[in-house]
């Protein structure tokens, strides 16, 4: 198996040069469990493609060049070869996931820095154009009219954060007191950390926080419908798709604090949403009503360290049956195992990773390959059939930086 690889160039404190290219076992197979090998860098992409994804019938890839906070589409030029299609398309600051539509018709982009969530329609050849940004969202948890604002509000604490920093460097030790402490944190809170080590603003003490909005990823369910993550406000917000964007459907408030990052859907009808920040999996259901609300919840492992570790990638078994989850800090694996009408989640394994800080996984039948972003590798762990539990690294290859898998087809 084949599978292009995403990752953090200079421009994100990474080494990768662009996309690259990993074979894992046979080129031709649909397992994946032989040895690891990296192919030269596909494409440059100096702007950090910290995500990828593929049209659902052209030979079409679209990334998400986080440091640009562009969209880039490339079509297949060979068999292993990438070249842009179009100029990169304007999504937002910090845009860190693109999801394609399974009619090819659009994408949409998540903007981790400013919370945007952003709807492009793809013409025939897959090029994307014509940015619609949908509304923002609002902290559930806050003043009723404080979401736009408060992204602005985060941003200039950014800058000033920023410009006391280098004043006080310029002013030396002497007059360094005289500058205002505006990067200045509760110390009885400190402030959480996200992908790289990046401070999540905003999050000081109860009185004064401000919550920026932080659009993560989104997922296309059945029925035409698309929910989408705000790690920031805690939110998992619907929608419908438009000719002009996408129409605002309903939210579902996930605990304050937890960090909705990504989801999976499942056949059973149910959205499992990964926690960054609580390391959780809850299950969301709509009722007969059509609304969508939290039918159940659990956590990863009594073992997560809450403050230190934050989970990054969800992933299904090949059988459905079980959810692999990434945890950064202990770097490790949650194992839960689905039951009953899909409501049922059970912790069973919280097992090693095999690498530094798993921002990336996928599942390849009997095998789980991991991104250890910055152990700058690839592992690969076989899953135990008779318990769906992974095993120790069975094959590792040195890749630059990934952040994120995924196979061709």
């Amino acid at each position: 198996m084949r599978l292009w690889v995403g990752g953090n160039a200079a421009s994100r404190n990474g080494e990768a040069e662009g996309i690259a290219l990993l074979q894992a076992g046979d080129a031709e197979s649909p397992w994946a469990s032989g040895p690891l090998g990296l192919g030269p860098t596909v494409v440059k992409a100096p702007g950090s493609p910290s995500w990828l994804s593929a049209h659902p019938s052209l030979d079409v890839l679209y990334a998400a060049l986080e440091a640009d906070g562009d969209v880039q589409a490339y079509r297949r030029t060979g068999e292993t070869t990438l070249a842009p299609l179009g100029r990169p398309v304007a999504a937002g600051s910090g845009v860190c996931h693109v999801g394609v539509s399974p009619d090819g018709a659009f994408l949409i982009a998540s903007c981790w820095n400013d919370g945007r969530v952003v709807r492009m329609p793809l013409d025939e050849a897959g090029r994307p154009s014509s940015p619609s940004i949908a509304p923002p969202a609002a902290d559930p948890y806050g003043p009723a009219d404080s979401g736009p604002r408060e992204v602005a509000v985060s941003n200039e604490l950014a800058d000033l954060g920023a410009a006391a920093r280098a004043l006080r460097a310029a002013a030396g030790e002497e007059f360094s007191h005289l500058v205002p402490d505006y990067d200045a944190t509760d110390a009885a809170d400190p402030p959480r950390a996200g992908d790289d080590g990046a401070v999540l603003l905003g999050e000081q003490s109860e009185a004064s926080e401000v919550r920026p909005s932080r659009a993560h990823q989104s997922v296309f369910l059945s029925g035409g419908l698309v929910a989408t993550t705000d790690m920031g406000l805690d939110l998992v917000r619907f929608w419908r798709a438009t000719g002009g964007g996408l129409r605002f459907v309903q939210e579902v408030a996930m605990p304050k604090g937890s960090g909705p990052r990504h989801t999976v859907w499942h056949p059973s009808g149910h959205l499992y949403v990964l926690t960054e920040l609580s390391c959780e999996v809850y299950a969301l259901r709509a009722g007969v009503d059509g609304v969508w609300a939290i039918v159940s919840g659990v956590a990863l492992s009594p073992e997560v360290q809450l403050g230190s570790d934050t989970a990054a990638e969800i992933t299904p078994s090949h059988d459905r049956e079980t959810l692999y989850a990434g945890v950064r800090g202990s770097d490790a694996l949650g194992v839960v195992r689905i039951s009953g009408d899909g409501s049922g989640l059970t912790p069973v394994a919280f097992v090693e990773a095999g690498t530094h800080w798993p921002r990336n996984h996928v599942v390849v039948r009997d095998t789980v390959l991991v991104a250890g972003q910055r152990a700058n590798e690839v592992v690969s762990l076989l899953i135990d059939e008779r318990t769906g539990i992974p095993g120790r690294v069975r094959h590792r290859t040195a890749v630059a930086s990934p952040t994120c898998l995924l196979p061709l087809r």
